[in-house]
């Protein structure tokens, strides 16, 4: 697919449609977000499956002891998705991964939170040179201008590490240790605010070239998914994640256990560290310090490794103007792409099977 036509249509990304939840914090009190905490997880899905990820209604995966995780598409309904069973706020999160083949066909590694920020990377299988980069404010649709491209050599032949960088002043998106793209929260504005709630970890693939699609999602996909191509396969190899407010044994901070929203606003300020001792203590956005973790233990922003000082902006609110949600976050008001109501039943099914997104979100 050239660059030209996946520019025009890059707002018709439908990794969109795990944009879903099941309680906005910011329309109703929810129950608290269970924290990664400063345990930094690494996993090796060569060697199996691990208990921090749930896998979504109707996911089947394989193990393969060098290709890792398997998520395979034989059907228009296929969509194995896993999600994680803690959150991260703020943090750090590596995957490395093959993306499946196939037109029409996307992998997707998203970061979600419950009042629907997002941070997102996309593989369209029959893009071989590109993967797609994404980010969302408050499931704002309002404009289309938040989807990036970043070269990568033979993504769906070849394993890359694929990392989301993301502090209080800005998030960046790293292929293989180099930075592709940096979105800083000062420049984050209006509809396409920054995203800075907790946030859940998912990895699927899914298909986006089914025939009853808009037409604008089919070209967005590279086409109609010819099954008898198939099966498509995509390979999580490993993930490496740490939660940057979550404390730091090294500094003594207290080990976060959950995040709770302090008020209806989605600012990050406003979150509530609850640590194992089950206090609510709140982040002191004037000193850049917290009681319940400790900010210099999270890297800065320049720098993807190591430990230093992080300054903290307490002038990053939520900019956001609309606090909508939709399930077609990167729909098209033109009818491209379905929207509104009609766009929510239709993304699920288009994108991951009514069985799916009858309970796969709801955790």
């Amino acid at each position: 697919m050239q660059i030209k036509t996946l520019t025009a249509l890059a707002f018709a990304s439908l990794v969109s449609a795990q944009t879903y939840t099941d309680c906005d914090p910011t329309k109703k009190t929810c129950p608290n977000d269970k924290a990664v905490g400063k345990e930094i997880i690494n996993i090796d899905f060569t060697k199996g499956a691990d208990s921090f990820f749930k896998n979504m209604v109707g996911t089947t995966l394989q193990y393969d002891n060098k290709l890792g995780a398997v998520y395979t598409i034989k059907k228009e309904t296929d969509a194995p998705t896993v999600a994680s069973s803690r959150y991260i706020f703020f943090g750090q999160v590596d995957v490395t991964v093959r993306a499946a083949f196939g037109k029409g066909v996307v992998t997707s590694f998203v970061l979600q939170s419950d009042d629907l920020d997002e941070i997102d990377w996309e593989w369209i299988g029959s893009d071989t040179t590109q993967v797609q980069t994404n980010y969302f404010s408050k499931g704002c649709t309002e404009t289309y201008d938040r989807g990036g491209f970043s070269t990568v050599a033979n993504p769906q032949n070849e394993f890359h590490t694929y990392t989301i960088k993301w502090t209080p002043t800005q998030l960046d998106w790293i292929i293989d240790g180099a930075v592709v793209r940096t979105l800083k929260a000062a420049d984050a504005k209006g509809c396409a605010g920054f995203p800075q709630t907790p946030m859940q970890i998912k990895l699927g693939t899914w298909v986006a070239g089914r025939k009853d699609a808009a037409q604008g999602t089919i070209e967005w996909a590279g086409g109609i998914t010819d099954f008898s191509e198939g099966p498509f396969m995509g390979y999580y190899q490993s993930i490496k994640i740490q939660d940057y407010m979550g404390g730091d044994g090294t500094t003594g901070a207290k080990d976060a256990t959950e995040y709770q929203y302090g008020d209806k606003s989605g600012t990050w300020q406003s979150i509530k560290v609850l640590t194992g001792t089950s206090t609510t203590e709140d982040i002191d956005t004037k000193s850049g310090s917290s009681t319940a973790t400790t900010l210099s233990a999270v890297p800065s922003a320049s720098s993807t490794s190591g430990s230093s000082s992080l300054p903290i902006d307490s002038t990053l609110n939520n900019n956001n103007g609309s606090s909508s949600t939709s399930d077609a976050t990167e729909a098209t008001k033109s009818g491209n792409v379905v929207t509104g109501g009609a766009g929510k039943l239709a993304m699920s099914i288009a994108s991951f099977g009514a069985a799916l997104f009858a309970g796969a979100m709801l955790l």
